[in-house]
């Protein structure tokens, strides 16, 4: 069996235009990419002017270093104390005095002692 060549990807555009995007991509690995991470379109971290400041490959490699899930044997930090918690203080409950006063009956309130609506109702007629 004989091994073929690797298949260039042809894309056609709306246009009808052909469009090799490998040799496209080539072709503008180093323009910076767009948005806010640094970096150009290849993967490289770009500094100040521009410049490669870590390559694509040892960024790839400080990534998977230490996979992912694993917890590390040292803590980072020391561990926070924990918070002093302290009683909180109460004051006494002081119950307001209350002055009884007396209401002198009238004679027609004396002699029915009418509650609820029949003594709202009575002045009425």
């Amino acid at each position: 069996m004989v091994a073929r060549a690797p298949r260039k990807r042809m894309y056609r555009t709306m246009q009808g235009r052909m469009v090799d995007i490998e040799k496209l991509r080539a072709a503008n690995e180093s323009v910076q990419a767009v948005g806010n991470m640094n970096v150009n379109a290849r993967g490289d971290v770009l500094g100040a002017g521009g410049k490669i400041v870590t390559s694509k490959e040892t960024v790839i490699k400080k990534y998977y270093e230490q996979p992912k899930g694993m917890v590390s044997d040292t803590p980072r930090s020391k561990p926070m104390p924990a918070p002093k918690v302290e009683p909180v203080k109460t004051a006494k409950k002081t119950t307001p005095v209350t002055k009884k006063t007396t209401v002198a009956k009238t004679k027609k309130a004396e002699s029915t002692d009418k509650k609820g609506i029949d003594a709202a109702l009575d002045g009425l007629e």
